[in-house]
C-alpha cells in the first residue's frame, strides 16, 4: 500500500494534471508537485541504501569514505632532498606564503654559512607586510577618489583592505626593502599567532579611513591634502602593530655560534645588513614563479593588477606552462639542493594522520554512488580548486628512467606526521599544485624568453588568485 503521504501528493498531481499536463515543468524554473514526485522516484530505499544513510548519519563523511587498500605500502624514501632542519608553525594564522618565503631562505643561509641552527622572524616581516598593505589600500582609495562608490575597483579595495595571506612577490619586496632579523630579536606575540581579532579591526579602522578620504576627495582636497591625511592614518595603523606585535627593531646585535653552541663573532647588524651579509639573493631579479593553470593559455606570461603587498612593489606575476615543464624545473633544482616556494590546492585528499596528498585516499563516489569528474581545468573555472597554501618543495623521488613518484613539502603547520612534512603522490601534485617558484639558472632559455613578453593583464579579482594562507 502506498504512503500515506505519497498518496496525497499522488491525488494532488492527478487533480493539478490538466492544468501540468499543457505546462512544462521546468516554464518557470521552480519546482512543481510533478517534478518533486519524479525527483522522489529517483531515490530507492533499497537496503543497501538505508545502511549507507545509517552509516553516514553517524559519522564523518571523510571518515566513512577513507580508502583502506591506499593505506598498504607506504613508502617514505626519497630518492633526492634538499637538506632543512626545523618545523615551523603558523599557529592560527594565514601567514603561510611568508613561513615559506624565510624556510626557503634560512635553508640557503644554514648551508652557505654552516650555521647549525637558525628561524629567521616571521613577526618581524610580517609587522612590515601590514603596514605595506594598509598603504596598497589607502593609496588605492586616493587613487580612485574620482570613482563612484560602486565602481568594481572601489568596491573590490573595500571588499577586502588587507588580509594576512600573500604570495611570493609579497616576499620579495618585503624582504629587499626591510631586511630579515633572527626570531630571537622579535619573537611571536598572541596576535601574530592568531591574527584575526587584529585584521578584523585594522580592517575596520582602513574602511573608515578609506570613506574619510573619498568624503575629502568629493569635497575638493588635493593629493597633498589627502597624502597628509594618509600619513597620519597610517601612524594610526602603526600604533596597533606596535601594540599587537611589538616594534620592529632597527639594529639589532647577534651572536654566531658553531654547532657546540660555542660563540663564533658577535655583531651589531642592521635587518637589511644582515640579510645581505647571510642571504644576499636578488629576490625581485634572480627568481620566476610559474603557474600551471590549465583553464588559460600555456607559455604566457600573466600579470594580477593590483595584486601586490606594497603600492610601490610588483605585481603578481607569472609564466604558465604545462606541468611536466614545471616538474623538470622542480626536480633540477632539488637535485642541486636549492628548495622552492611551492603552494597548492592542500585540503583536497588530504590524510593528516599519515600527512599524505594522494588522490586515492578518499573514495567518495562508491560512498555516495555518484562520480565527481571534473578536470584540473573545469575545476579551477567552476571555483572548485585554487591555491589555497604555500609550502616548501623540498624533495622528490625518482624511479630508474628519472620519472617522478612523490614530492615532499616542508610544512608551517608545526610538528606531526612525517615530522612535519607533507608527502604528495605525483598523480597528487598533477592535480593540486598551482605555482613553484625557480631560480633562473634551473629555467631553459627559450621559457626564459617568455618573461620578455608583455603581461597578459588579469583583473585583482579574479578568483583563482586567492592569497594563500
Amino acid at each position: 500500500m502506498k504512503h500515506p503521504y505519497l498518496l496525497a501528493t499522488s491525488l494532488v498531481i492527478a487533480a493539478l494534471s490538466p492544468i501540468y499536463a499543457a505546462t512544462p515543468i521546468d516554464k518557470n524554473g521552480g519546482l512543481s508537485p510533478q517534478a518533486i514526485e519524479q525527483i522522489r522516484k529517483s531515490y530507492e530505499a533499497t537496503p543497501a541504501n538505508k545502511a549507507i544513510h545509517n552509516a553516514i548519519a553517524n559519522n564523518s563523511l571523510a571518515v566513512l569514505a577513507v580508502n583502506s587498500e591506499n593505506r598498504n605500502n607506504f613508502d617514505d624514501h626519497f630518492s633526492h632532498r634538499v637538506p632543512s632542519k626545523g618545523i615551523t608553525n603558523q599557529r592560527s594564522s594565514g601567514r603561510c606564503w611568508l613561513f615559506t618565503g624565510l624556510n626557503v631562505l634560512r635553508a640557503q643561509m644554514m648551508a652557505e654559512h654552516n650555521l647549525p641552527k637558525l628561524e629567521l622572524s616571521q613577526n618581524y616581516n610580517f609587522f612590515w607586510d601590514q603596514l605595506e598593505k594598509s598603504n596598497l589600500f589607502l593609496q588605492g582609495i586616493i587613487d580612485t577618489s574620482d570613482r563612484p562608490a560602486d565602481d568594481r575597483t572601489v568596491d573590490w579595495l573595500f571588499s577586502a583592505p588587507l588580509s594576512d595571506g600573500g604570495q611570493y612577490t609579497g616576499i620579495a619586496d618585503n624582504l629587499m626593502k626591510y631586511g630579515v632579523v633572527p626570531i630571537e630579536i622579535m619573537g611571536e606575540t598572541a596576535s601574530s599567532k592568531s591574527t584575526s581579532k587584529m585584521r578584523q579591526l585594522l580592517g575596520l579602522r582602513l574602511r573608515e579611513d578609506g570613506l574619510t578620504l573619498r568624503k575629502m576627495a568629493a569635497d575638493g582636497a588635493d593629493k597633498k591634502a589627502l597624502n597628509a591625511k594618509k600619513l597620519e592614518m597610517l601612524g594610526e595603523v602603526y600604533r596597533i602593530l606596535a601594540l599587537n606585535l611589538g616594534v620592529p627593531p632597527t639594529e639589532f646585535t647577534w651572536t654566531r655560534r658553531d654547532k657546540d653552541g660555542k660563540a663564533i663573532e658577535t655583531k651589531t647588524y642592521t635587518p637589511l645588513s644582515f640579510y645581505k651579509e647571510f642571504a644576499g639573493n636578488d629576490l625581485k631579479n634572480d627568481y620566476v614563479m610559474f603557474m600551471n593553470d590549465p583553464s588559460r593559455e600555456y607559455y604566457k606570461n600573466y600579470e594580477i593588477e593590483f595584486d601586490r603587498h606594497s603600492y610601490d612593489g610588483k605585481n603578481w606575476t607569472y609564466v604558465n606552462l604545462p606541468i611536466e615543464d614545471i616538474k623538470e624545473m622542480a626536480i633540477a633544482s632539488i637535485k642541486d639542493n636549492n628548495a622552492m616556494y611551492f603552494s597548492c590546492d592542500v585540503n583536497k585528499f588530504i590524510d593528516r594522520e599519515r600527512g599524505l596528498l594522494d588522490i586515492n585516499n578518499f573514495d567518495y563516489d562508491s560512498l555516495l554512488g555518484t562520480k565527481f569528474g571534473m578536470n584540473k581545468a573545469d575545476r579551477i573555472r567552476t571555483h572548485s580548486s585554487a591555491s589555497s597554501h604555500a609550502m616548501t618543495l623540498v624533495a622528490v623521488d625518482l624511479d630508474e628512467n628519472g620519472k617522478p613518484k612523490k614530492w615532499l613539502v616542508e610544512n608551517s603547520w608545526g610538528n606531526g606526521a612525517n615530522d612535519g612534512h607533507l608527502i604528495m603522490t605525483d598523480e597528487w601534485f598533477n592535480e593540486y599544485m598551482f605555482r613553484v617558484v625557480v631560480n633562473k639558472k634551473y629555467v631553459d632559455p627559450k621559457i626564459q624568453k617568455i618573461l620578455k613578453q608583455q603581461p597578459i593583464l588579469l583583473p585583482p579579482w579574479d578568483p583563482m588568485f586567492a592569497p594563500e594562507e
